[in-house]
C-alpha cells in the first residue's frame, strides 16, 4: 500500500491510503468491472497487464498514463505485465480509429518491439520475480485458425460485439467500414487475457476508457473457459483543456525516443502545459505526493506567471524518460535561451532549443537594423534605431547599442545568430556555408 499523507478518498485501516485511493485521487479510475476490486487490491497481490501497440519503434506521451499506472502497481507490491502486441499489431485495434491501419511486416514489428522494450525498462523493474515483458505474437503467431475458432470464437456473440462502441462507430461510417481482420481484434485481445492468466496468474487488465469493450470481453472469456474471476480497470483518456488530442506538439507527436523527440523538445512540451491542465497532469503522470501537488496547484492559481507547477512537471517527466542528466541539460537550455549563456550551449542542444523559433537564411554581412527589419522584429530601420536607443535589441542575448555590422563571427557554432526584440520576440538567422 502507498502512504500518501493528506489524501482524500476512501481509506483503509489505520488511515493508510490504499492503491485504489491513490489511483482515484489522481483521476486514473474511469470504470471497474467489479466493485470488489478496490478492497482486493489492498489485501492481495495482483498480476496486472497493459497492452502496447507496436505500430512504431517508440512509445509516445499518449502511452505514459498506462506506463505510469503499471509503475504505481509495482511500487505498491503488485506484479505488472507489459504486453507488446506483436500479434495483435499485425491486425490493428479499431478502437478510436476511423481508418484501417496499414499492416506491418514481421521485420518492422520486431524492430518496433525492441524499441518499446528498451523504453519500458526505464519505468519497470524486470528483474527476477518482478515485472514481465511479454509479446502476444508468441501464442497468436502459432494459433491454428480452426482451433482458435473452435476454442475461442464460439464464446463470442456477434450481436454483442457490434454493440461495442469501437465497432459500432466504424460500422456507421460507410466510406471506411470495418474489415473482418479488425473485427477479430476483440477475440485476440480477449485470448491474451486467458494466456496471461494461465502463464502468470494474471487477474487484472488495465487500459484507457476506449478499451472498455475489449476488456469486458476478456473478463467474460476468462470466466467461460477457465471459470476464473478476472477484473478490468480503465482510466479516462487524456485530453487537453480545449478537448483536442493529447500527445502532440504543434508540429508532431511527442515521442519517448530521444532520436524522434529531443529531450529539450520533450521538456518544452510539458513546460508549455496550460494552467488549466497542469494539476491533472501532475496527478496522472508524476509520482509527487498529494501535499506537494496541491501546493503546486495553489501556486498556479495565485501566481500563474511563476509556472512553478509546469517546471516540476517537465523536470520529473524528462528525468523519468531521459534521465536526470538530460533533464538538467534541457532545463539549463530552457533557462539559457534568454540569457547570455546561450553561447555556452552545445550545438545539438541549441539546435533543439531554437527549433520552434522563426528562422530565415542569413545574408552576411548585414547591418543590425537591416537584420531586425528583415526578421520582422521591427517595422522599419527608424523603428530599429529607436529600439536600439531604448536598449531593447539583442544579438545572441547580448544587448546592442550601435547599428553595427553582423558577420559570420556572430554565428553561434558557425550556424545561428539569435535576434531578440524585448523580452520574448525572437528570430533566428541561419548561416549557410
Amino acid at each position: 500500500m502507498l502512504k500518501r499523507p493528506g489524501a482524500a478518498g476512501r481509506r483503509g485501516t489505520l488511515g493508510v491510503v490504499t492503491l485504489f485511493d491513490d489511483l482515484s485521487w489522481r483521476g486514473l479510475v474511469h470504470q471497474v468491472t467489479d466493485d470488489a476490486l478496490p478492497d482486493l487490491l489492498s489485501r492481495e497481490r495482483f498480476t496486472a497487464y497493459v497492452g502496447f501497440d507496436p505500430t512504431a519503434d517508440s512509445l509516445h506521451v499518449g502511452n505514459l498514463q498506462q506506463i505510469c499506472t503499471l509503475r504505481r502497481l509495482q511500487l505498491a507490491g503488485h506484479r505488472p505485465i507489459a504486453l507488446v502486441g506483436g500479434g495483435t499489431g499485425m491486425v490493428g485495434d479499431p478502437s478510436g480509429k476511423s481508418d484501417e491501419r496499414v499492416l506491418l511486416t514481421p521485420d518492422v514489428l520486431a524492430a518496433n518491439r525492441e524499441g518499446i522494450r528498451v523504453q519500458l525498462e526505464r519505468f519497470l523493474d524486470f528483474s527476477e520475480g518482478g515485472a514481465v515483458l511479454a509479446d502476444n505474437y508468441e501464442w497468436l503467431g502459432s494459433a491454428g485458425l480452426l482451433e482458435f475458432l473452435r476454442d475461442v470464437g464460439k464464446h463470442f456473440s456477434v450481436n454483442e460485439m457490434v454493440r461495442k462502441d469501437s465497432v459500432r462507430s466504424r460500422l456507421q461510417g460507410r466510406e471506411h467500414g470495418l474489415s473482418f481482420t479488425e473485427f477479430s481484434y476483440m477475440l485476440l485481445q480477449s485470448w491474451d487475457f486467458v494466456v496471461l492468466h494461465d502463464r502468470y496468474g494474471c487477474r487484472l487488465q488495465l487500459g484507457g476508457s476506449d478499451q472498455w469493450g475489449n476488456i469486458t470481453e476478456g473478463v467474460d472469456l476468462l470466466r467461460r473457459v477457465r471459470s476464473a474471476h478476472g477484473f478490468g480497470l480503465t482510466s479516462p483518456l487524456v485530453t487537453k483543456a480545449d478537448g483536442s488530442k493529447f500527445g502532440k506538439s504543434e508540429a508532431a507527436t511527442v515521442w519517448l525516443d530521444a532520436r524522434r523527440t529531443s529531450p529539450y523538445a520533450f521538456f518544452q512540451f510539458w513546460l508549455n502545459t496550460a494552467d488549466a491542465e497542469v494539476g491533472s497532469y501532475l496527478r496522472r503522470f508524476t509520482f509527487q505526493d498529494s501535499d506537494t501537488i496541491e501546493v503546486l496547484e495553489g501556486v498556479t492559481a495565485r501566481q500563474p506567471e511563476r509556472r512553478e507547477a509546469q517546471r516540476v512537471l517537465a523536470r520529473e517527466l524528462t528525468t523519468l524518460v531521459h534521465g536526470a542528466d538530460e533533464s538538467a541539460r534541457a532545463e539549463a537550455a530552457a533557462a539559457a535561451l534568454f540569457t547570455p549563456d546561450i553561447a555556452a550551449l552545445d550545438a545539438s542542444v541549441l539546435e533543439a532549443a531554437l527549433a520552434d523559433a522563426p528562422q530565415s537564411p542569413a545574408g552576411l554581412p548585414v547591418t543590425l537594423t537591416e537584420a531586425f527589419v528583415a526578421a520582422g522584429l521591427v517595422g522599419s530601420k527608424s523603428a530599429a534605431r529607436r529600439a536600439l536607443g531604448e536598449h531593447a535589441l539583442y544579438v545572441n542575448n547580448r544587448r546592442e547599442t550601435d547599428d553595427r555590422s553582423l558577420s559570420a563571427a556572430d554565428a553561434l557554432h558557425g550556424r545561428w545568430i539569435v535576434l531578440r526584440h524585448g523580452r520574448r520576440n525572437q528570430h533566428v538567422m541561419v548561416v549557410t556555408p
